[in-house]
Protein backbone atom coordinates (compact mmCIF):
# COMPACT_ATOMS: atom_id res chain seq x y z
CA UNK A 1 0.00 0.00 0.00
CA UNK A 2 1.71 3.18 -1.17
CA UNK A 3 1.09 6.50 0.56
CA UNK A 4 0.60 9.36 -1.89
CA UNK A 5 -0.68 11.91 0.58
CA UNK A 6 1.28 15.17 0.95
CA UNK A 7 2.26 16.04 4.53
CA UNK A 8 -0.69 17.50 6.38
CA UNK A 9 -0.46 20.65 8.47
CA UNK A 10 1.85 22.55 6.11
CA UNK A 11 1.63 24.51 2.88
CA UNK A 12 1.63 22.09 -0.04
CA UNK A 13 2.64 23.18 -3.53
CA UNK A 14 0.56 22.46 -6.62
CA UNK A 15 2.94 19.76 -7.86
CA UNK A 16 2.48 17.66 -4.72
CA UNK A 17 -1.28 18.18 -4.83
CA UNK A 18 -1.26 17.12 -8.49
CA UNK A 19 0.51 13.86 -7.57
CA UNK A 20 -1.92 13.21 -4.74
CA UNK A 21 -5.02 13.98 -6.78
CA UNK A 22 -3.76 11.92 -9.71
CA UNK A 23 -3.11 8.89 -7.53
CA UNK A 24 -6.51 9.12 -5.85
CA UNK A 25 -8.21 9.56 -9.21
CA UNK A 26 -6.60 6.35 -10.47
CA UNK A 27 -7.66 4.47 -7.32
CA UNK A 28 -11.24 5.68 -7.60
CA UNK A 29 -11.48 4.69 -11.24
CA UNK A 30 -10.28 1.20 -10.39
CA UNK A 31 -12.92 0.90 -7.67
CA UNK A 32 -15.52 2.43 -9.96
CA UNK A 33 -14.79 -0.09 -12.72
CA UNK A 34 -15.08 -3.04 -10.34
CA UNK A 35 -18.54 -1.82 -9.30
CA UNK A 36 -19.57 -1.12 -12.91
CA UNK A 37 -19.38 -4.51 -14.63
CA UNK A 38 -19.43 -8.12 -13.53
CA UNK A 39 -16.14 -9.95 -13.34
CA UNK A 40 -14.95 -11.86 -16.36
CA UNK A 41 -12.07 -14.38 -16.35
CA UNK A 42 -9.90 -11.67 -17.94
CA UNK A 43 -10.85 -9.09 -15.30
CA UNK A 44 -10.24 -11.59 -12.52
CA UNK A 45 -6.76 -12.26 -13.87
CA UNK A 46 -6.06 -8.54 -14.21
CA UNK A 47 -7.01 -7.59 -10.64
CA UNK A 48 -4.75 -10.36 -9.36
CA UNK A 49 -1.92 -9.16 -11.60
CA UNK A 50 -2.39 -5.59 -10.34
CA UNK A 51 -2.10 -6.89 -6.79
CA UNK A 52 -5.51 -5.53 -5.85
CA UNK A 53 -6.26 -4.24 -3.26
CA UNK A 54 -2.63 -3.63 -2.31
CA UNK A 55 -2.13 -1.66 -5.52
CA UNK A 56 -4.23 1.21 -4.18
CA UNK A 57 -1.99 4.24 -3.82
CA UNK A 58 -3.74 5.77 -0.82
CA UNK A 59 -2.73 4.02 2.39
CA UNK A 60 -5.50 2.45 4.45
CA UNK A 61 -4.00 1.33 7.73
CA UNK A 62 -6.95 1.02 10.09
CA UNK A 63 -7.63 -2.35 11.71
CA UNK A 64 -10.87 -2.67 9.75
CA UNK A 65 -9.11 -1.92 6.47
CA UNK A 66 -6.50 -4.59 7.17
CA UNK A 67 -9.29 -7.12 7.78
CA UNK A 68 -10.91 -6.18 4.47
CA UNK A 69 -7.59 -6.56 2.65
CA UNK A 70 -7.24 -10.07 4.07
CA UNK A 71 -10.83 -10.89 3.08
CA UNK A 72 -10.22 -9.78 -0.51
CA UNK A 73 -6.85 -11.52 -0.74
CA UNK A 74 -8.38 -14.79 0.45
CA UNK A 75 -11.33 -14.43 -1.91
CA UNK A 76 -9.09 -13.90 -4.94
CA UNK A 77 -6.81 -16.73 -3.88
CA UNK A 78 -9.71 -19.16 -4.32
CA UNK A 79 -10.00 -18.18 -7.99
CA UNK A 80 -6.74 -19.87 -8.86
CA UNK A 81 -4.96 -19.25 -12.15
CA UNK A 82 -7.95 -20.39 -14.20
CA UNK A 83 -11.25 -19.51 -12.52
CA UNK A 84 -13.77 -22.33 -12.32
CA UNK A 85 -16.93 -21.65 -14.39
CA UNK A 86 -19.04 -22.25 -11.29
CA UNK A 87 -17.13 -19.60 -9.36
CA UNK A 88 -17.64 -17.15 -12.23
CA UNK A 89 -21.36 -17.88 -12.24
CA UNK A 90 -21.62 -17.32 -8.48
CA UNK A 91 -19.84 -13.97 -8.80
CA UNK A 92 -22.08 -12.99 -11.72
CA UNK A 93 -25.20 -13.85 -9.72
CA UNK A 94 -23.95 -11.82 -6.77
CA UNK A 95 -23.17 -8.86 -9.01
CA UNK A 96 -26.72 -8.99 -10.37
CA UNK A 97 -28.17 -9.20 -6.87
CA UNK A 98 -26.28 -6.09 -5.77
CA UNK A 99 -26.26 -3.88 -8.85
CA UNK A 100 -29.08 -5.03 -11.14
CA UNK A 101 -32.11 -6.58 -9.45
CA UNK A 102 -31.74 -5.40 -5.84
CA UNK A 103 -31.87 -8.91 -4.43
CA UNK A 104 -29.67 -7.63 -1.59
CA UNK A 105 -31.99 -4.74 -0.84
CA UNK A 106 -29.01 -2.42 -1.22
CA UNK A 107 -29.46 -0.45 -4.42
CA UNK A 108 -26.25 1.41 -5.39
CA UNK A 109 -28.10 4.68 -5.88
CA UNK A 110 -28.22 7.69 -3.59
CA UNK A 111 -31.97 8.22 -4.01
CA UNK A 112 -32.75 4.76 -2.65
CA UNK A 113 -30.99 5.52 0.63
CA UNK A 114 -32.13 9.11 1.14
CA UNK A 115 -35.74 8.77 0.03
CA UNK A 116 -38.10 7.81 2.87
CA UNK A 117 -39.82 5.22 0.66
CA UNK A 118 -36.60 3.87 -0.91
CA UNK A 119 -37.56 5.11 -4.35
CA UNK A 120 -35.00 5.69 -7.10
CA UNK A 121 -34.65 8.57 -9.55
CA UNK A 122 -35.70 11.01 -6.87
CA UNK A 123 -34.37 14.41 -5.79
CA UNK A 124 -30.73 13.33 -5.25
CA UNK A 125 -30.50 12.21 -8.87
CA UNK A 126 -31.49 15.67 -10.08
CA UNK A 127 -29.20 17.35 -7.59
CA UNK A 128 -26.11 15.47 -8.77
CA UNK A 129 -27.17 15.92 -12.39
CA UNK A 130 -27.02 19.68 -11.86
CA UNK A 131 -23.58 19.37 -10.30
CA UNK A 132 -22.31 17.24 -13.19
CA UNK A 133 -23.67 19.82 -15.64
CA UNK A 134 -21.76 22.59 -13.83
CA UNK A 135 -18.58 20.66 -14.69
CA UNK A 136 -19.62 20.04 -18.29
CA UNK A 137 -20.57 16.41 -17.70
CA UNK A 138 -23.71 14.43 -18.57
CA UNK A 139 -24.79 10.84 -17.95
CA UNK A 140 -25.74 9.42 -21.34
CA UNK A 141 -27.98 6.47 -20.42
CA UNK A 142 -29.39 7.71 -17.12
CA UNK A 143 -32.51 5.53 -17.32
CA UNK A 144 -30.36 2.41 -17.21
CA UNK A 145 -27.77 3.78 -14.77
CA UNK A 146 -29.04 6.95 -13.03
CA UNK A 147 -26.88 9.97 -12.32
CA UNK A 148 -26.74 9.18 -8.58
CA UNK A 149 -25.47 5.62 -9.12
CA UNK A 150 -22.29 4.71 -7.25
CA UNK A 151 -20.26 4.29 -10.43
CA UNK A 152 -21.13 7.81 -11.59
CA UNK A 153 -20.45 9.44 -8.25
CA UNK A 154 -17.05 7.74 -7.97
CA UNK A 155 -16.28 8.60 -11.58
CA UNK A 156 -17.25 12.23 -11.03
CA UNK A 157 -14.91 12.59 -8.06
CA UNK A 158 -12.10 10.98 -10.04
CA UNK A 159 -12.71 13.38 -12.92
CA UNK A 160 -12.79 16.52 -10.78
CA UNK A 161 -9.59 15.60 -8.96
CA UNK A 162 -7.69 15.57 -12.25
CA UNK A 163 -8.51 19.21 -12.94
CA UNK A 164 -6.25 22.08 -11.77
CA UNK A 165 -6.13 24.18 -9.72
CA UNK A 166 -6.08 21.16 -7.46
CA UNK A 167 -6.89 22.90 -4.21
CA UNK A 168 -10.14 24.14 -5.75
CA UNK A 169 -10.86 20.66 -7.10
CA UNK A 170 -10.29 19.14 -3.66
CA UNK A 171 -12.69 21.67 -2.16
CA UNK A 172 -15.39 20.77 -4.72
CA UNK A 173 -14.85 17.05 -4.05
CA UNK A 174 -15.07 17.52 -0.29
CA UNK A 175 -18.42 19.27 -0.63
CA UNK A 176 -19.76 16.63 -3.01
CA UNK A 177 -18.71 13.81 -0.70
CA UNK A 178 -20.34 15.54 2.29
CA UNK A 179 -23.61 16.34 0.57
CA UNK A 180 -23.95 13.23 -1.56
CA UNK A 181 -21.67 10.18 -1.63
CA UNK A 182 -20.87 9.84 2.07
CA UNK A 183 -24.46 10.35 3.18
CA UNK A 184 -25.28 6.87 1.89
CA UNK A 185 -22.16 4.92 0.95
CA UNK A 186 -21.59 3.51 4.45
CA UNK A 187 -25.14 2.14 4.65
CA UNK A 188 -24.80 0.60 1.20
CA UNK A 189 -21.45 -1.00 2.06
CA UNK A 190 -22.66 -2.44 5.36
CA UNK A 191 -25.79 -3.94 3.85
CA UNK A 192 -23.96 -5.46 0.90
CA UNK A 193 -21.35 -6.96 3.21
CA UNK A 194 -24.03 -8.54 5.41
CA UNK A 195 -26.30 -9.82 2.63
CA UNK A 196 -24.27 -10.65 -0.45
CA UNK A 197 -23.10 -14.16 -1.27
CA UNK A 198 -19.41 -13.70 -2.07
CA UNK A 199 -16.46 -12.49 -0.03
CA UNK A 200 -15.15 -10.52 -2.98
CA UNK A 201 -18.17 -8.23 -3.29
CA UNK A 202 -18.50 -7.94 0.47
CA UNK A 203 -14.87 -6.82 0.60
CA UNK A 204 -15.22 -4.49 -2.38
CA UNK A 205 -18.17 -2.70 -0.83
CA UNK A 206 -16.45 -2.27 2.52
CA UNK A 207 -13.16 -1.23 0.92
CA UNK A 208 -14.89 1.46 -1.14
CA UNK A 209 -16.55 2.88 1.96
CA UNK A 210 -13.32 2.87 3.97
CA UNK A 211 -11.35 4.39 1.10
CA UNK A 212 -13.78 7.27 0.67
CA UNK A 213 -13.87 8.00 4.40
CA UNK A 214 -10.07 8.04 4.49
CA UNK A 215 -9.97 10.33 1.47
CA UNK A 216 -12.44 12.74 3.06
CA UNK A 217 -10.37 12.87 6.25
CA UNK A 218 -7.25 13.67 4.25
CA UNK A 219 -9.03 16.40 2.31
CA UNK A 220 -10.03 17.98 5.61
CA UNK A 221 -6.40 17.97 6.74
CA UNK A 222 -4.96 19.26 3.47
CA UNK A 223 -7.56 21.99 3.08
CA UNK A 224 -7.42 22.83 6.78
CA UNK A 225 -11.21 22.68 6.85
CA UNK A 226 -12.71 20.37 9.51
CA UNK A 227 -15.31 17.89 8.31
CA UNK A 228 -18.84 19.01 9.10
CA UNK A 229 -20.93 16.76 11.33
CA UNK A 230 -23.78 14.70 9.92
CA UNK A 231 -26.19 17.07 11.65
CA UNK A 232 -24.55 20.11 10.05
CA UNK A 233 -24.74 18.51 6.62
CA UNK A 234 -28.41 17.62 6.99
CA UNK A 235 -29.19 21.17 8.15
CA UNK A 236 -27.28 22.56 5.18
CA UNK A 237 -29.16 20.37 2.73
CA UNK A 238 -32.54 21.20 4.27
CA UNK A 239 -31.89 24.94 4.14
CA UNK A 240 -30.43 25.22 0.67
CA UNK A 241 -32.16 22.58 -1.44
CA UNK A 242 -35.73 23.05 -2.57
CA UNK A 243 -37.98 20.07 -3.39
CA UNK A 244 -37.91 18.96 -7.01
CA UNK A 245 -40.99 17.22 -8.47
CA UNK A 246 -39.89 13.83 -9.74
CA UNK A 247 -41.59 10.73 -11.12
CA UNK A 248 -42.06 7.78 -8.78
CA UNK A 249 -39.71 4.93 -9.58
CA UNK A 250 -39.35 1.69 -7.66
CA UNK A 251 -36.25 -0.44 -7.42
CA UNK A 252 -36.99 -4.08 -8.31
CA UNK A 253 -37.15 -6.10 -5.15
CA UNK A 254 -37.60 -3.13 -2.81
CA UNK A 255 -41.30 -3.84 -2.24
CA UNK A 256 -43.07 -7.11 -1.40
CA UNK A 257 -44.36 -9.17 -4.30
CA UNK A 258 -48.01 -10.02 -4.70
Amino acid sequence: MNEKCPPAGMAVDEALLADFCGAVSEDLMLLRNLHAVELSPQTMAEVKTFGFPGCLQLQLDSAQAKEVFVLLDEAMETWGDTPDPTAIDVLAADFAGIYLNNACGAAPQESFWLDDDHLVMQQPMFQVRTIYSDFGLRVADWRRCPDDHLVHELGFIAHVLKSPPFRDSMHHVAGFMDEHLLRWLGSFANRVASRCDTSFYAGLAMLTGLYCERLRDLLAELLDEPRPSAEEIEARMTETIQPVPVPVQFVPGSAPGW
